[in-house]
């Protein structure tokens, strides 16, 4: 039995002016349209099962909040979270604004479906020994003396700078706003200026020092072995084998590293708001899930040492 075309000619015009514009105007991630085209795929496969036939546009115009709940029972019952479920609502609600702008759907029915409550998992930070010992020896494990200090340089970042691994390799020697601040660009294109301390400064200074490559003012100032911009998962790689020489869990990601840094500086009394500013955070309540991090860190410590835990 032939597989059936998931969707008419038309819908998967409307599919791709949608994602040229979220790309083109409102400039969203590479990361972030690959997510919300698999959203919008996910809901046309459930309905070509669902209706029995190709999508049509008459189909996206006549769907009722009877048929958006089937959908999201078809996504839970494949696993799908409430946090997954709560992006992907996000997604189609994105999709069908813009069909409603070019005259050809209404929102209507998917804005009756209320998104679930997300689930709040806690960032599992490493210790300040750990993400010290992953960083002054992470270059354990290279032959070539400029990887292992491209490797030490892009680590320091994450837990010195708390960046992003993508904001880390995006850097340009232009970003360097003399010797004590990084202007980094972060999600949705916005900028803000990350102040570096003088041990992050060095293995920065000794990276370039090593490198065989030369990029330009606008280049991406991190190379891989042939000379290309390095890619995320090469230093998502070398953490994997850290985590192996350490003995650490599989949590200690380049993320981690970032979670470290927000973690470890609210310990020492950091400033809430401070903290959003580094971490480039739009919304205060994101930055606040590293107040549980603290107070589960100090909880864990209670019971470990109190005498009558």
């Amino acid at each position: 039995m032939m597989a059936l075309t998931v969707h008419s000619k038309e819908v998967g015009k409307w599919r791709e002016m949608w994602l040229d514009e979220l790309s083109s105007l409102r400039r969203l991630s590479e990361q972030t349209l690959i997510a919300y085209d698999r959203d919008l795929d996910q809901l046309l496969q459930f309905l070509v099962n669902h209706l029995g036939e190709p999508v049509h546009t008459k189909h996206l115009q006549n769907l009722t909040p009877t048929d958006w709940r089937a959908f999201l029972a078809y996504r839970r019952a494949n696993g799908a979270k409430n946090r997954s479920i709560a992006r992907s609502l996000s997604a189609l609600k994105s999709f069908y604004k813009f069909l409603a702008k070019e005259g050809w759907a209404t929102p209507d029915s998917l804005n009756a479906i209320r998104a679930p409550k997300k689930d709040q998992s806690l960032p599992k930070a490493l210790t300040a020994i750990d993400a010290k010992r992953m960083i002054e020896q992470g270059g354990m494990l290279d032959d070539e003396p400029w990887i292992a200090a491209r490797d030490i340089a892009v680590m320091a970042l994450c837990y010195g700078g708390g960046l992003r691994i993508s904001e880390a390799l995006a850097l340009t020697p232009s970003d360097f706003d003399g010797n004590d601040a990084l202007r980094i660009t972060g999600k949705g294109g916005k900028t803000r200026m990350v102040p570096i301390i003088k041990p992050i400064y060095a293995a920065i200074e000794d990276y370039q020092r090593k490198c065989p490559f030369q990029p330009g003012p606008k280049d991406a100032l991190f190379r891989g072995a042939r000379g290309g911009p390095l890619r995320a998962r090469l230093v998502q790689l070398k953490m994997q084998k850290l985590r192996s020489a350490f003995g650490l869990p599989a949590s200690a990601t380049p993320h981690a590293l970032r979670h470290s840094f927000a973690t470890h500086l609210l310990g020492a009394g950091g400033d809430l708001r401070a903290i959003q500013e580094l971490l480039g955070h739009a919304s205060l309540s994101t930055t606040q899930i590293y107040t549980k991090v603290d107070s589960a860190h100090l909880m864990e410590a209670y019971l470990k040492a109190h005498p009558r835990s």
